[in-house]
């Protein structure tokens, strides 16, 4: 993953920068370009204008599994539905967590790459907007990100669901990225990476979870001016690594009412039965029968509402910001094109949650659409 996402820096590093010419060729040749935007997230397109801020909590009564000489401690990305518009633009990345996950893989980098070029990446969402007024409290998707991947890669479906009325908080699982910013401390990276035990990963997100569920439902915000929370409406949505901790998420926290797994292999136990909503959402081999068996052994465990979905043209980044960016840059991640990716996530994410956490009828769970010819249903 981290080597698609560095080539496509390396594109945007270019785009972005302007060389400064001798005098000689400065009279010999045209004047330079006009130097390229940054590129920007799809715009969302729910009605209502959104907010974000970056949360640092601490868990004093867990050791962290990866470095056990701390206690735990995250950084969570909230987006929600503000009043009015903020002045200020929240960042994509912070500099210092790009230079990190780009550091990690400068081998595939070429030296003139700003490391920083990640933080340029233009966002929708204003810091610290003050939210809107939710009776009972607004209804919390939480989500996880792919093994090694920042939080920031899922920010434009962040940004869609708040648009339409949901609290949103990605989570930054400290020590399982390259590039968590504290604002207290080192920017982090992926501890975690060199040991790949995957059922700890979707055991310590869990945990990572409920933690978070705790602080931001509990009786007092985990910031001053922050939403109010319904906690009888929480839903978790998760890419790859992310994808598969849904499942230990819901086994172990009865708060987590429904979750997509967005192309994760599930590396849990598949053995425990679920009574609880999941969607499937994956690229097209992930097909009843085909090389991930994982899939098959937990669609036969899921005793609840469920979808399998694949989708035409897809690879497994093609769940996150990757695909729209990388079609800005001219390196797409996949046949389909970045956009409409996005559109389709969005739409069958937006979809599912809106069925179990406000019970509207979501005909595009229903079964194939015109709309969305690329995306198949599979009922084994």
């Amino acid at each position: 993953m981290r080597r698609m996402l560095l080539a496509a820096c390396a594109v945007l590093a270019a785009a972005l920068t302007v060389s400064v010419p001798t005098a000689a060729a400065r009279a010999e040749a045209p004047a330079p370009p006009p130097r390229a935007a940054a590129p920007e997230l799809p715009a969302p397109t729910g009605k209502l204008p959104v907010g974000m801020a970056a949360v640092h909590l601490k868990d004093a009564d867990r050791a962290d599994p990866w470095v056990p000489g701390q206690r735990r401690e995250l950084m969570v990305s909230v987006w929600y539905p503000a009043a009015k518009p903020s002045g200020t633009r929240a960042p994509y990345m912070t500099a210092d967590e790009s230079r990190t996950y780009l550091e990690a893989g400068a081998e595939d980098l070429p030296p003139q790459v700003p490391r920083d070029v990640l933080s340029t990446v233009v966002t929708h969402a204003g810091v610290r907007a003050a939210p809107v007024r939710a009776r009972g409290g607004l209804p919390l998707v939480v989500l996880s990100p792919g093994f090694g991947m920042p939080r920031a890669t899922l920010t434009g479906l962040a940004e869609e669901l708040a648009s339409r009325g949901y609290a949103v908080a990605a989570i930054g699982h400290n020590y399982e990225a390259d590039g968590i910013s504290f604002p207290d401390g080192p920017t982090t990276t992926c501890v975690a990476c060199a040991h790949r035990d995957y059922p700890k990963v979707g055991a310590v997100r869990a945990a990572d979870v409920s933690f978070v569920l705790d602080e931001l439902t509990g009786g007092r915000p985990a910031w001053r001016g922050g939403p109010r929370l319904d906690p009888g409406r929480v839903a978790m949505v998760g890419h790859s690594a992310g994808g598969f901790s849904t499942v230990p998420a819901m086994l172990r926290d009865a708060r987590v009412r429904a979750a997509v797994d967005m192309d994760g292999s599930f590396h849990f136990p598949n053995d425990t039965p679920l009574d609880r909503p999941l969607l499937m959402l994956g690229k097209p081999s992930r097909v009843p029968g085909g090389p991930d068996r994982t899939w098959d052994e937990t669609w036969t465990e899921l005793s609840g509402w469920k979808r399998w979905l694949t989708v035409d043209g897809t690879e497994h980044l093609s769940f996150t910001d990757l695909a729209p960016l990388g079609e800005r840059l001219g390196l797409p991640q996949q046949r389909l094109d970045g956009d409409r990716a996005d559109a389709v996530t969005r739409a069958y994410v937006t979809a599912f949650v809106d069925t179990h956490l406000r019970g509207r009828d979501a005909p595009l769970l229903a079964g194939p659409s015109a709309r969305f010819p690329e995306v198949r249903f599979h009922r084994p």
